[in-house]
C-alpha cells in the first residue's frame, strides 16, 4: 500500500501581510511530528505549548494537572484526523496566542523519489518567539521600520538579530523540518 502525502496550507491568523507556508507530510506522522514540521517551517524554536483543534476535539501534550482536557497528540495520525478538504486549527505559544489555520489542500500517493517533509513554497518570515502575539507583531514591524520611533533600539536589540519580515526561505525551512521531525 502507498504511502499517502497531505500537503497543508498553514496561515498564521491576524497576521498582515500574510506569512503562510505549504507543506506536504506523510499522512502517517503523529500530531506531535506534525507539529515539529509547522514549528520549524515557520522559524519557532518549541519553547511554548500547543494544541491542534479538529472537528472540535483538541490534541497536544497531555496536561498532567488535567486543566487542558487534551487527546494526546502521540496517539493520533494526521491520516486519522482530517483528509482531503479538512480545515482545523494550530496553536502555538498560549500566551501569544499564534493560531494557524490549517487546510489540507491535497491528499495523494507519495513520490518514491521524493523526501518528505516538504516544504514547497510560503510568504514572509514567521514572526519571533514571545514578541506578544499578532498585535505585538504588528507593534514590533512598526518599530523597526521606523527609526524615529521610541523603541526602534530596543526592539532591534530585543530581536538580537537582523530580521528580514519579508524573507522566507522554502529550501532552509525543508531542511530544518526534514532535521529535526
Amino acid at each position: 500500500m502507498p504511502r499517502h502525502i497531505y500537503q497543508l496550507r498553514v496561515s498564521l491568523a491576524e497576521v498582515s501581510p500574510p506569512v503562510w507556508r505549504r507543506v506536504q507530510i506523510p499522512g502517517g506522522y503523529t500530531l506531535d511530528r506534525v507539529h515539529r514540521v509547522f514549528q520549524h517551517v515557520f522559524g519557532w524554536q518549541d519553547c511554548h505549548l500547543h494544541s491542534f483543534e479538529i472537528d472540535g476535539v483538541s490534541y497536544g501534550v497531555p496536561d498532567p494537572d488535567g486543566e487542558l482536557v487534551l487527546r494526546d497528540e502521540l496517539d493520533h495520525r494526521l491520516d486519522a484526523v482530517a483528509g482531503k478538504g479538512s480545515r482545523f486549527h494550530y496553536t502555538y505559544d498560549f500566551g501569544d496566542w499564534w493560531q494557524h489555520d490549517v487546510t489540507v489542500e491535497d491528499v495523494f500517493a507519495a513520490d518514491p523519489d521524493e523526501r518528505y517533509p516538504l516544504c514547497l513554497g510560503g510568504e514572509r518570515s514567521g514572526p519571533p518567539e514571545d514578541v506578544g502575539g499578532p498585535y505585538g507583531y504588528r507593534r514590533f514591524l512598526a518599530a523597526l521600520a521606523d527609526r524615529d520611533d521610541p523603541e526602534h533600539s530596543a526592539m532591534l536589540g530585543w530581536v538580537g538579530r537582523a530580521f528580514d519580515p519579508a524573507a522566507f526561505d522554502a529550501t532552509r525551512a525543508t531542511t530544518l523540518a526534514r532535521r529535526m521531525s
